[in-house]
C-alpha cells in the first residue's frame, strides 16, 4: 500500500512538473535550435541576442524534394527526425536562409538541417553555404550516443571547422565533402575532403552518409535559388518542438 501511494502520489508530482514546465522547456529548445544555426555562420556568445539576430536576419521556409516551396507548413510543422523515416522523395525539407540587411532580397547563406545514423544512433546538424551555394561556411553537429572521445568529437569546434571553405560541387556536379579514414592528414588541397577521427571510423562513415543524402535532398532547391525562383518571402519564427534540436526520438 505504501509502495503504491509513493508511486501514484510521485507520479503525480512529476507529470505536474512536466506540464506546468512545458512552456519554459519548449522556449529553451527553440532558443538552442537558433543558436545551432546562427553558429554556421557566427560566433555566438553570451553577449549575442539571438532572439533579435536570428529575427532580423533569418527567413525560414519549408520545400520539398523537387525544390519547390511547400506553401502553408512553416519550420515548426517539420520534425526532420519523421521526415528521414519517408522515402527520400516524400520529405519536407525545412530551409533556413540568411538575408542581408541592407538588402532582404540577397541571401548571404543558406543553411540546410542534416540528419543521419552514426555507429550507435542518430546524428544530426546543419550545414551553412555561401552565396555561391557550394562553398561551406560551417556546419554543427550533433549526437545522441557516440562513443565519448571517439565519435562524439563530432560536436567539437576542432572536427566541425574542418570543413569550413570546402566545396560540394565538382563542376557542376554535387560529390558533396568526405571524412576520411584515420587521422592527422592535411587535405587543405582537396576541397572534397577532410581529416578523419581516430578510432571512429563508422561516425565518420554516417557523417559522409548523412552529408551526401541530404545535400542531394537539397540540390532542386539550390538549383531553383540559383535561377531565382525557390525562396520564400516570409518568416516563421516558430522552430521545431523537441527535447533535443534535431533528435530521433524527440526531434528538430
Amino acid at each position: 500500500m505504501y509502495a503504491a501511494i509513493l508511486t501514484i502520489v510521485c507520479g503525480g508530482l512529476l507529470a505536474f512538473a512536466s506540464e506546468g514546465l512545458k512552456e519554459r522547456q519548449q522556449a529553451n529548445i527553440a532558443l538552442e535550435q537558433k543558436k545551432n544555426i546562427l553558429g554556421t555562420v557566427m560566433v555566438v556568445d553570451k553577449t549575442l541576442n539571438v532572439d533579435e539576430v536570428y529575427a532580423n536576419k533569418v527567413k525560414s521556409f519549408v520545400v520539398d524534394a523537387s525544390g519547390n516551396v511547400v506553401e502553408g507548413v512553416s519550420v515548426g510543422d517539420v520534425v526532420v527526425s519523421s521526415e528521414y523515416k519517408k522515402p527520400a522523395d516524400q520529405r519536407l525539407l525545412p530551409v533556413y536562409e540568411f538575408r542581408n540587411e541592407s538588402n532582404p532580397d540577397k541571401i548571404d547563406y543558406v543553411v540546410l538541417p542534416v540528419f543521419g545514423f552514426g555507429l550507435w544512433d542518430n546524428i544530426w546538424g546543419f550545414v551553412a553555404l555561401q552565396e555561391d551555394l557550394n562553398t561551406i561556411e560551417g556546419v554543427s553537429f550533433q549526437h545522441k550516443s557516440e562513443t565519448p572521445g571517439l565519435g562524439a568529437r563530432i560536436d567539437s569546434k576542432d572536427i566541425q571547422d574542418r570543413y569550413k571553405g570546402k566545396s560540394i560541387y565538382d563542376g557542376a556536379t554535387l560529390v558533396s565533402v568526405t571524412m576520411m579514414k584515420g587521422e592527422g592528414v592535411n587535405y587543405s588541397h582537396d576541397q572534397h575532403k577532410v581529416d578523419g577521427m581516430s578510432g571512429a571510423t563508422l561516425t565518420a562513415k554516417g557523417i559522409n552518409v548523412m552529408l551526401t543524402d541530404y545535400l542531394a535532398l537539397y540540390e532542386n532547391y539550390l538549383k531553383r535559388v540559383k535561377a531565382g525562383s525557390a525562396t520564400a518571402n516570409v518568416e516563421d519564427p516558430v522552430l521545431e518542438e523537441s527535447e533535443e534540436p534535431v533528435s530521433s526520438d524527440e526531434t528538430n
